[in-house]
């Protein structure tokens, strides 16, 4: 007897439909399942065996073969066992499971039959449902997942037992109830604030304006000076994320395994910091499970890549194309996949192997020939990438035990959500959000200089020796200025300043 039912695979952060075609014949058992299935979906029959025999339902002593379809697509990972569970019972029609079809199933299977909960929950079932399908049955422990989810029905099972009985209509279960997004995004409460930090007004300014553009930047100082701290107080000033921004968000967590299943969705702006020792793969994501990295996690929020020069050097190329395209594209022998990766970056970096070159009070014990090598990791391409460069000096004693209020990041966020106002309206009918996306075309049109400021931005032009890309972002930043002082045009003190933020140029490089 043949018995046909719905699941769905993942590619990248899409899902595809797969139809899982079940017979079970006359012959010596055997058991079979075909279709470019991996290593975990070759071992689901041993798993779908245990959990049918060890709920009380007869296993067919027959031949059973079980077809992926499309067979020439790649399947992974233990999401089938469900559906091929599912579809071996309906085969019997003493189960008296008649209406299997009107699902889609998604869930692992434990030798007990408990119904396991997966990754890629939401991912799976947007796709799902922009291909046409309501319906459908989940682990239960996934259900806080789905509920952000409109527009379809998802009934949570704890067990293989539980969907039987709810298929024969033995049992009921309500569906998942929607949840809003805005019922779980009040406040939020950081542990860090820029109120915790004292000194350091310039690095605080152009966090700022790199919050308020959404600008990569870059912090050079010391060890001690306060790098790490400013870093991780910056998500603090960063706009709220909207219920799309996050959806996209838990759509890569959700693939990587690493969402909260109570909340169900990501509701703060990722915050990524992996460690210099990271290898490639780990940031660009790929791997024989395909799955997103680094670099796609930080997605809508912050990747801050501490120590910078002390990555290697491929892997700090590899940011080439997140920070112009807002993709990573990973290319493998048996598939191609794109992430997204829309992120703000935040670097920092010592000035020379031991963090003492340029200062005032401390000797420097490198060499040139040491210091020329640290940086030279640093390519031109990728530096012209970070719109920012700042120098971030040591705080000294009286500003770390001043009683003066430092200023709070919610107030830094206010100003900061202004700005973002106005670029939102600029750019409504250009898909874009910030100035710092803006094109060629778009920073002609948006960044009109006077001639004072043409003045300005030529002589800084030849004496830097920037590129065309950094003369465009050098704009991008004082058309931001120009949004925090809500300056309808940008002037001369707008170029100036962000002029100020390209001088590390001509210093380390």
């Amino acid at each position: 007897m043949l018995a046909k039912v719905v699941s769905f695979g993942l590619k990248g952060v899409d899902g595809y439909k797969i139809d899982i075609e079940t017979d079970v014949s006359n012959g010596l058992p055997h058991f079979e399942i075909v279709g470019l299935a991996d290593a975990a979906i070759k071992e689901s029959k041993e798993r779908v065996r245990s959990a049918i025999k060890n709920n009380a339902f007869e296993y067919p002593t027959k031949r059973i073969t079980v077809n992926l379809a499309p067979a020439d697509m790649k399947k992974e990972g233990a999401v089938y066992d469900l559906g091929i569970a599912v579809a071996i019972l309906s085969c019997n029609e003493e189960n008296g499971i008649k209406n299997e079809k009107d699902f889609a199933y998604l869930g692992e299977l434990s030798f007990d039959g408990t119904v396991k909960k997966i990754k890629g929950v939401m991912p799976l079932l947007i796709s799902a449902r922009n291909l046409g399908f309501k319906k459908f049955i989940i682990p239960e422990q996934n259900c806080q997942e789905a509920s952000f989810i409109s527009g379809i029905e998802v009934y949570g099972v704890k067990s293989l037992t539980q969907t039987v009985k709810f298929l024969r209509g033995e049992e009921e279960i309500s569906p998942v109830q929607p949840c809003r997004f805005e019922d779980i995004t009040s406040k939020q409460n950081y542990q860090l604030d820029f109120s915790h930090v004292k000194g350091q007004r310039m690095a605080k300014r152009a966090l700022e304006i790199a919050a308020a553009g959404g600008h990569n930047l870059l912090m050079i100082g010391p060890p001690g000076s306060g790098k790490s701290m400013l870093a991780k107080c910056f998500p603090t000033i960063l706009p709220d994320l909207t219920f799309e921004e996050a959806l996209e968000v838990t759509k890569i967590h959700s693939i990587a395994g690493e969402l909260d299943l109570k909340q169900g969705i990501v509701c703060t702006r990722p915050f990524r910091s992996p460690h210099h020792t990271a290898s490639t793969v780990s940031l660009t994501g790929g791997g024989s499970n395909s799955k997103p990295g680094e670099i796609s996690l930080a997605h809508n929020g912050v990747l801050f890549l501490d120590e910078f020069p002390e990555y290697s050097r491929s892997t700090i190329e590899t940011l080439r194309q997140p920070l112009e395209d807002g993709v990573i594209t990973v290319a493998r022998s048996n598939a191609t996949i794109t992430y997204p990766a829309n992120f703000t970056l935040i670097a920092s970096m010592n000035p020379c192997p031991c963090g003492n070159y340029g200062s005032k009070d401390r000797e420097c014990k490198c060499s040139p020939a040491q210091i020329t090598k640290y940086l030279s990791k640093l390519s031109g391409p990728i530096m012209d990438r970070i719109d920012i460069h700042i120098e971030v000096e040591n705080v000294t004693y009286d500003q770390l035990k001043s009683q003066v209020e430092e200023e709070s990041s919610s107030v830094i966020k206010a100003r900061v959500d202004r700005a973002r106002a106005i670029q939102l309206e600029r750019f409504k009918n250009d898909k874009i959000f910030s100035n710092s996306k803006m094109t060629a075309m778009q920073t002609k049109k948006y960044c009109n200089l006077d001639s004072e400021g043409e003045m300005l931005l030529k002589n800084a032009f030849e004496r830097l020796k920037l590129s065309a890309r950094a003369h465009d972002r050098l704009l991008r930043v004082a058309r931001t200025i120009a949004d925090l002082e809500g300056e309808q045009n940008i002037l001369a003190r707008h170029i100036a300043e962000a002029i100020s933020y390209r001088s590390l140029d001509r210093k380390y490089f």
